[in-house]
């Protein structure tokens, strides 16, 4: 990872589309001594058996990589609620996202 990783779960619920049970959400802080910015998104790291097999951005939009380089927001934790929903915690922002997936 090239950026500072700072919370990660294993996901355990069930609204989400079965590909996601079992996979790893990892809160991404982003990078503040680069000198140009990373992370700042919340990754998904496909695990098959015990081994990571691919990474991939599930959420982002915490900074702007089009223009300068903005930071609205720095993910630090994600936790799995009992309703299978995830919760992001924001410590730039200071807010919590809750994310959930409708069929």
């Amino acid at each position: 990872m090239p950026s500072a990783v700072l919370g990660m779960r294993f996901y355990t619920g069930t609204i989400f589309p079965p590909e996601y049970r079992n996979q790893i959400f990892i809160a991404e802080h982003g990078s503040w001594n680069r000198s140009r910015k990373i992370g700042y998104r919340l990754t998904l790291v496909r695990v098959q058996g015990s081994r990571a097999v691919a990474y991939e951005t599930f959420a982002s939009g915490w900074l702007d990589e089009q223009g300068g380089e903005s930071v609205w927001g720095r993910p630090a934790d994600v936790l799995v609620l009992p309703d299978s929903s995830l919760l992001v915690a924001d410590d730039h922002a200071g807010a919590i996202y809750r994310i959930s997936y409708r069929r």
